[in-house]
């Protein structure tokens, strides 16, 4: 089937139960779609697109969200806040942080503020609790400055305010417990601010 239209929509397809569109080929191309603005447009309630096998791309991939993230066993029922520092568990769960300097640091609950995570490894259906961890980019992070106050570009740490970050004071105790690098500053109480997420 072919269309050709100079404005609006060549072909259309619609299915109140099934597939709108199909395309198959055995040897050349399922589907193509071609434009000087946007080739192929994909809109879902649950996924804007669905791929079985490798996909090749030849140009930049745009995630307009912050963060890359992984989801993880989180300990409890209850979804714990975004911005929340996470540590490991003995069985692998996560829990908030609950003392400072703590080596087992494994990152932020992604999607705070107005950061979303652009992209989620590890994604599957569980009847757990699992939830995504900045691992990598800018998230937004509970932090305190009563044990300093933050500027920006300081290295940050767990505190023992559960589920907060603190400025690093210490370099010693900090290697290893590092989260990740102040990107506003915070020079009293506590307060939610963006950072990019540098564990070491």
């Amino acid at each position: 089937m072919a269309g050709r239209t100079e404005t609006g929509t060549a072909v259309r397809g619609e299915a109140s139960n099934g597939t709108g569109v199909s395309g198959f080929s055995i040897s050349g191309t399922g589907v193509f779609g071609s434009s000087s603005n946007i080739g192929v447009h994909g809109k879902g309630g649950r996924l804007a697109g669905f791929f079985e096998g490798d996909v090749e791309v030849t140009g930049d991939i745009r995630c307009t969200n912050a963060d890359c993230a992984e989801d993880f066993d989180v300990s409890g029922a209850d979804k714990v806040e975004p911005g929340t520092v996470m540590v490991l568990g003995n069985e692998g769960a996560l829990f908030k942080s609950q003392q400072a300097y703590d080596k087992r640091v494994v990152g932020v609950i992604s999607g705070a503020g107005n950061y979303k995570p652009g992209i989620v490894l590890d994604k599957q259906q569980t009847s757990g609790n699992r939830q995504p961890i900045a691992l990598m980019g800018k998230v937004f992070c509970k932090v305190d400055a009563q044990f300093g106050m933050i500027e920006v570009g300081d290295l940050l740490t767990t505190s023992p305010i559960p589920g907060h970050a603190m400025k690093t004071s210490d370099p010693l105790k900090a290697f290893g417990a590092v989260i990740g690098k102040a990107l506003r500053p915070l020079t009293e109480g506590q307060g939610l601010i963006p950072i990019l997420i540098a564990l070491q």
